[in-house]
C-alpha cells in the first residue's frame, strides 16, 4: 500500500451581507476542521472560536486512537460552550456546527455535527459524505421532499443538532479510508446554500487547491454571499513528495482562519440592550429547532415498554412481531452480535436475543468502538446491522505459522519443540 499524506488549504470570507465572520476553519498536516457558529446577537462567533481551540489540540502526536481523541475532544468543546453560557446568560443560545477530520497516517477519523459539510472528489466523481443534521434533511429521509426541493425549502437553515453546550447533542463518529488523489473539502452553509454540488465539483476539480478554494468562495459570493463562507481542502499525494511552492500549505504551517483567527469578542454581561423598540431577529438566532434524532435509544426504551404493555394487555401478538422485525449490535460471549429484538431489560420477559454471532472479539476493537458495541448500537434492518459490523476497523492478530518439521535421527526424549510468538498487526479493509 502506497504512503499518503495530503496537501491542505483553508479559505474565509465574512460575505457580502454580514458584518462579523461567525466561521472558523483549520488545516494542518494531521488535522481539518471547520466550525460554523450560530446564535446571531448571542455570539455565534464565539462559539466556533471557542469549540475550535479545543479542537485544535488534536494537531499533536496522540496516545491514543484518532476517534477516541476526537471523540473526547468534541465533549471538551461541548463543555467548554456549556462553562462560557453559565459564566454568562448573554450568550445562552450560541452554538456552532462542527466537521472534523484527523489524520492517523492511514486513515482519517471523522465528527460530523450541524449542517457544515464534509465532500470527497475521488476520480472526476463529487460524494457528500456526511448527512446533515437538518429539518429538511429529515423530510428529505422520511421522502416528503425531494433533494431538490430541500435547497429551496424555507426552513432549510433549521438546525436539529449542533455543539450548544448541553449533553443531548452528540456527533457522528466514523472513519475514512483515502485513496492516492483523493480531494476532501469541508465547507460551511455559506457555500452549500449558494452553490450546487456540480459547480462544486467542477470547481474542486481546479489544477490546485489553492486555486480550488479560491474559486468556490468566488462561487458563493457571486450567487449572492449571503451568508459566511469557509472552505477547508485536502488534496492526497504520495508520502515524500515534494512541496509544491505555488501553494499557501508549501510552508508546512498550520492554517487559522475566520473567527478563531481572530480576536475574541467581549462579553455584554446583559442579554438586551433594554430598548423598548422592537429589535429585527438575526436569522442565526432561528437556526436551531431541537427535535428528538431518529433512532434515538429512549424512543426504542419507551416502544419496547410499549410492546410489553400491549403483550401484558392484549396478547400482543401485532406488538410483539414488531419486537422481533427490530435489530442492533452489541456484545455477546465476549464477541460483537447482530441481536433481532429490542434492548431492554424487563424481568421475566426477553424481547431479544442472538440473531448472528461474529468472529469479532471485542477486545479487537478500540476503546471508543468497544464502549459503543458495550452500549448497543441501533440498527434500522438487518442489513444495516450487518453494514455497522463491517464497518468496525478490527486490530486482527496474525496467525501463528506452524513450524516445519525437522527430521532428526536420535530424537532426545527431554527436549520440546517451542513455537514462535505472533505479533499483532493492524489490518485494514
Amino acid at each position: 500500500m502506497t504512503a499518503l499524506t495530503y496537501r491542505y488549504v483553508a479559505l474565509t470570507d465574512t460575505g457580502l451581507r454580514r458584518s462579523t465572520n461567525q466561521d472558523s476553519g483549520y488545516a494542518s498536516d494531521r488535522l481539518l476542521a471547520i466550525a460554523d457558529g450560530m446564535g446571531g446577537a448571542a455570539a455565534g462567533d464565539l462559539a466556533s472560536s471557542e469549540a475550535m481551540h479545543i479542537i485544535r489540540r488534536l494537531d499533536r502526536d496522540l496516545d491514543v486512537s484518532a476517534i477516541d481523541a476526537l471523540d473526547q475532544s468534541v465533549k471538551l468543546a461541548n463543555d467548554r460552550l456549556g462553562e462560557l453560557i453559565r459564566e454568562d446568560p448573554a450568550v445562552e443560545g450560541m452554538g456552532t456546527t462542527l466537521e472534523v477530520m484527523v489524520w492517523d497516517g492511514e486513515k482519517l477519523a471523522v465528527a460530523h455535527l450541524g449542517d457544515s459539510r464534509a465532500y470527497r472528489l475521488r476520480g472526476g466523481t463529487l460524494t457528500q459524505i456526511s448527512t446533515d443534521h437538518t429539518f429538511v434533511q429529515s423530510l428529505v429521509e422520511e421522502g416528503k421532499i425531494s433533494r431538490a426541493e430541500a435547497r429551496v425549502h424555507p426552513h432549510r437553515s433549521l438546525l436539529l443538532r449542533a455543539l450548544l453546550g448541553r449533553d443531548d447533542n452528540a456527533a457522528d463518529l466514523s472513519w475514512i479510508q483515502p485513496m492516492l488523489g483523493d480531494r476532501y473539502l469541508l465547507c460551511s452553509d455559506g457555500l452549500t446554500d449558494m452553490v450546487e454540488d456540480d459547480v462544486i465539483q467542477r470547481a474542486l476539480s481546479a489544477e490546485t487547491i489553492d486555486m480550488a478554494a479560491t474559486e468556490l468562495v468566488r462561487l458563493a459570493l457571486e450567487a449572492g454571499g449571503v451568508d459566511n463562507v469557509t472552505v477547508v481542502i485536502a488534496e492526497f499525494v504520495e508520502k515524500g513528495t515534494e512541496p509544491d511552492p505555488h501553494l499557501s500549505s508549501s510552508d508546512g504551517q498550520p492554517q487559522l482562519v475566520g473567527a478563531a483567527a481572530n480576536q475574541a469578542r467581549p462579553r455584554t454581561g446583559t442579554a438586551s440592550s433594554g430598548s423598548d423598540s422592537a429589535v429585527e431577529l438575526d436569522p442565526e438566532e432561528l437556526r436551531y429547532a431541537p427535535q428528538p434524532p431518529a433512532r434515538r435509544r429512549w424512543f426504542r426504551w419507551t416502544a419496547a415498554i410499549v410492546v410489553v404493555a400491549a403483550i401484558l394487555a392484549a396478547g400482543g401478538a401485532y406488538a410483539y412481531n414488531w419486537s422481533q422485525d427490530q435489530f442492533y449490535v452489541a456484545a455477546s460471549e465476549g464477541r460483537v452480535a447482530i441481536y433481532r429484538g429490542v434492548q431492554v431489560d424487563i424481568p421475566g420477559i426477553t424481547l431479544s436475543h442472538v440473531d448472528e454471532l461474529t468472529d469479532i472479539e471485542l477486545s479487537s476493537l478500540s476503546d471508543f468502538q468497544r464502549r459503543e458495541i458495550e452500549d448497543g448500537v441501533e440498527a434500522s434492518s438487518k442489513a444495516d446491522a450487518r453494514r455497522t459490523v463491517a464497518e468496525l476497523d478490527v486490530i486482527a492478530p496474525t496467525p501463528t505459522p506452524t513450524p516445519t518439521p525437522t527430521r532428526k535421527s536420535t530424537p532426545a526424549p527431554s527436549r520440546t519443540t517451542k513455537t514462535p510468538t505472533s505479533a499483532n498487526v493492524v489490518w485494514m479493509p
